[in-house]
């Protein structure tokens, strides 16, 4: 992607002047920017302390007045011009800069003509421009946020809410990734999971967990083992026979104690004793399918057009 051209559109009014040298920075790693604009109203306070970073960091200022109060004029100018630009063909791919979710639709427009596109937030930024974008960036994690901010006195306390996906849910796609490739005899690398979760997850970054790589945010996972060899590294689900051994004991245990059972219900009590069990880790779609190949455990429809778990001596 290092050759790509990308138009980076700001939306000044929406975000620090902080981000602008660490926004650049980031979008070497994708190619080159050949647009570089930042929109709004310059003649306010509020953009002061742009005016010095647009200068240094070449960024051509366009001034959008607020025509009418509380209406965000800045944001229709910017999709505007990111239509004009895409009509244009000269660029592979767009960087949208905004925490503002008004740009969802105009992400997922670009997006539906070819075009890559970065999206940059705070992590106030709502999931579904995150979702929208090819490729999603907190902006807290591209500068050093460890020094404390002045406080700032408010009538109203508010709690920040994170947007960020769960690890147990990240977790959980890896193995899904590694069982789907141990099930068609390959392995999987490193790089294959990193790319299949931005494709799933979008605003995926380990930055998000406190990790400056995916290899280390893999290593102390209780889940994963990391092989390296020269220059591959490859990752594997870590043996769980023992936990399987475990939750086969309790399903057989269950069904035989109570003769029939619902196999939602089943599937329900399995959950609760074993809080990370997921039936994909061991090669099956279906909770149903894996119990059904269990010795002594019969699956059936019953009258209530359910499935159910029944023993039978063999």
């Amino acid at each position: 992607m290092d050759d790509k051209r990308f138009a980076v559109l700001i939306d000044a009014d929406n975000i620090s002047a902080k981000y602008l040298p660490a926004i650049l920075d980031e979008m070497t790693k994708y190619g080159i920017s050949t647009y570089r604009r930042s929109y709004g109203d310059w003649t306010s306070p509020h953009a002061t302390k742009w005016k010095l970073v647009l200068l240094e960091n070449s960024i051509t200022p366009i001034q959008q007045f607020a025509n009418t109060t509380g209406k965000n004029a800045t944001d229709s100018t910017l999709i505007i011009d990111a239509m004009d630009i895409l009509y244009t063909r000269s660029v592979d791919g767009f960087c949208i800069v905004s925490s503002d979710g008004d740009f969802t639709r105009l992400a997922s427009r670009l997006r539906e003509d070819g075009m890559i596109v970065i999206g940059m937030g705070e992590e106030k930024t709502p999931r579904s421009f995150r979702s929208a974008c090819s490729i999603f960036t907190t902006l807290e994690n591209l500068i050093d946020t460890e020094e404390p901010e002045p406080e700032k006195k408010s009538t109203r306390s508010k709690k920040k809410v994170s947007q960020n996906i769960e690890r147990s849910s990240i977790e959980s796609a890896i193995a899904e990734i590694i069982a789907e490739n141990e099930n068609s005899g390959r392995i999987t690398g490193l790089g294959e999971i990193g790319s299949r979760l931005v494709n799933k997850y979008p605003d995926f970054d380990v930055r998000n967990y406190g990790y400056s790589f995916l290899s280390k945010f893999l290593e102390e996972s209780s889940s994963f083992e990391i092989r390296k060899k020269d220059s591959t590294i490859t990752v594997f689900l870590k043996d769980s026979q023992m936990d399987r051994d475990k939750i086969v004991a309790f399903i057989s245990q269950t069904v035989k104690e109570q003769q029939d059972i619902g196999v939602n219900e089943l599937s329900n009590q399995v959950h609760e004793k074993f809080d990370n069990f997921n039936q994909k880790d061991f090669g099956y779609s279906q909770f149903s399918k894996f119990i059904q190949g269990l010795s002594g455990i019969t699956v059936y429809v019953g009258t209530d057009k359910r499935k159910h778990a029944k023993w039978t001596d063999d």
